[in-house]
């Protein structure tokens, strides 16, 4: 028999009838019974009368369970006892014995027009601060005086840390003058996703009840870079509560065209690296949340198998789905990143300490891979014509491909149900309180309405969307586990929701501009912990192309 108590999707207190127990201002109400008659009705259930008059009293005892549970507060690091796993059957690694060793050219200098720094790579980077052509100090000022000067009209700053910035900044000259060189980060400014926990400033999760929220505390990810001897500079703007691009202060903007937005919910990662205000940010994503952004923006975004990046201190949106990644100017910038922030963490119960096993001198056509032709065909976007031509230079690279196609006969719709149950269950205060009622959007498609109407899903249905996620899970195993990589349309197909479920790794690259004038992408699938396979494809595919180093105009000045 299975690991099925590991298994189980998370155990969250939504009864049938749980939207009769309070209303959205907290204030207890009594229901009777022609109310729970009603209520039958919502949830797709008949009861006779004498049924009805027999279960009552269980719905009154279970109304007395809600409230003695209310009573006690949860921190938002208590993750619950039940943990998601995404494992298959009889799942085994791929043997990954080997650790990339990053080369840090020798041939840089610095450029005549400084704007220029704006778009260097962390190669690039690494290289001008470890053999003392600039200095952090000066880096870090860089970068900020250029949030200062273009973020009034992109809005995806929501605090420059420039009190810390400058002492790390400082701190990592000092160490290099004495002889301490803590690796390819050292020195180099960066910026987080709101979401994400620094001591000793805000942690706004974007959204107007908590815009002067603050904790005591740094997230395991910024520890990390930190250590590595990054230097952060900016909280960047989520989406409120980790939906979309519009947040307390306004909308982010894409810089490739500031009158659409910069897509969400990582949209200030994304529109900050676009724009050369930081050099990489760190984005989550729930649902397309590192995708979606790198795409409008025109960056490359790494989203990791689930539970490779430590999320403590971390806004929850869905324990069992949400996922940290790098966003960044190429695959190896995702890449060196994504070295640093993975592995195991005892605060995150979550996490695993599988090996990284990128090998940067891999024969990359000795990949099998995959491709969903039909889907690829089926594309009616702008960006069309774009993947036809990654296919193509792929093909060219000597990378032979087989056709695919993802799995039919499983329903996938659970996401909104798996999503939604545990977004109400993390935000279940806000919602009782009516603070939620304070967030700017309130429309059908906002978070605040999103969390209202979870108080409406049962919890049988939320376990029974598990159950199709378990099939799904094996499904997506058996068609992935002869490939290393499936190379897929970004948007308008299954994948984006499927991988999100089943916990796969995707990167999302650049393929140029579409008619418009806007960048277009194509995402490559690895299998669970093969974010090398990935990685190594997206890299012999930049070296091939110079998608990566596309910048929007007007940010050299």
């Amino acid at each position: 028999m299975r690991h099925t108590l590991k298994r189980k999707p998370f155990l969250l207190v939504f009864f049938i009838f749980v939207f009769l127990m309070y209303a959205c201002g907290g204030t207890k109400r009594e229901f009777n019974k022609r109310d729970v008659k009603r209520a039958q009705n919502l949830v797709g259930v008949a009861f006779t009368k004498k049924q009805l008059d027999t279960l009552y009293p269980y719905l009154e005892r279970n109304r007395e369970g809600f409230d003695s549970l209310r009573a006690y507060e949860l921190d938002y690091t208590v993750f619950p006892a039940i943990k998601f796993d995404p494992l298959p059957l009889n799942f085994v690694p791929r043997p990954q014995d080997s650790f990339p060793i990053w080369e840090i050219p020798t041939d840089v200098e610095l450029p005549a027009n400084k704007s220029q720094l704006a778009f260097y790579t962390i190669p690039q980077l690494a290289s001008l601060i470890k053999y003392g052509k600039i200095s952090s100090v000066a880096l870090t000022q860089f970068f900020m005086d250029r949030i200062k000067k273009y973020d009034g009209v992109l809005q995806s700053t929501i605090t420059i840390t420039e009190k810390m910035a400058m002492e790390q900044a400082e701190k990592m000259d000092a160490e290099l003058q004495a002889g301490k060189y803590r690796g390819i980060l050292h020195g180099i400014p960066y910026g987080v996703k709101d979401l994400i926990s620094v001591k000793g400033y805000k942690t706004t999760w974007g959204a107007e009840p908590y815009k002067e929220q603050e904790f005591d505390m740094t997230a395991t990810v910024v520890e990390k870079l930190q250590d590595a001897g990054g230097v952060l500079i900016a909280k960047l703007v989520s989406g409120s509560l980790a939906r979309g691009d519009v947040w307390f202060g306004g909308k982010t903007k894409n810089p490739w065209d500031i009158k659409e937005g910069a897509s969400g919910s990582s949209a200030g990662s994304g529109s900050a690296t676009s724009a050369g205000l930081v050099p990489f940010a760190l984005g989550t994503e729930t649902l397309g949340s590192i995708t979606s952004p790198s795409t409008r923006n025109g960056i490359t975004g790494l989203r990791p198998t689930y539970g490779r990046v430590s999320r403590y201190g971390v806004m929850s949106l869905s324990w069992s789905m949400d996922k940290i990644g790098p966003m960044a100017r190429n695959a190896e910038d995702c890449a060196i990143v994504y070295s640093i922030i993975s592995g195991k963490d005892a605060m995150d119960p979550t996490t695993t300490d599988y090996p990284f096993g990128l090998d940067n001198n891999k024969d990359v056509t000795t990949l099998k891979v995959g491709y969903l032709k039909k889907d690829i065909e089926k594309d009616t976007s702008k960006s069309k014509d774009n993947m036809v031509k990654a296919l193509e230079v792929i093909k060219k690279m000597g990378v032979q491909m087989d056709s695919l196609e993802l799995p039919e006969d499983v329903p996938y719709s659970g996401f909104d149900i798996i999503l939604r149950a545990e977004a109400g269950a993390f935000f279940d205060d806000l919602v009782r309180s009516s603070d939620v009622d304070k967030m700017v959007e309130q429309d059908q498609r906002s978070r605040a309405n999103s969390l209202r109407q979870a108080r409406f899903i049962p919890a049988v249905e939320y376990l029974q969307a598990n159950r199709h996620r378990e099939v799904l899970i094996e499904k997506m195993h058996e068609l992935i586990k002869d490939y290393d990589v499936i190379i897929s349309p970004s948007f308008g197909n299954r994948q984006l929701v499927i991988t999100n479920l089943t916990g796969h790794p995707v990167i999302s690259i650049p393929t140029g501009l579409d008619k418009d004038k806007h960048p277009t992408s194509i995402t490559l699938v690895g299998n669970l912990y093969d974010e090398a396979s990935i990685l190594l494809l997206a890299k012999a595919f930049q070296e091939q192309t110079e998608f990566d180093e596309m910048h929007p105009e007007g940010y050299m000045d």
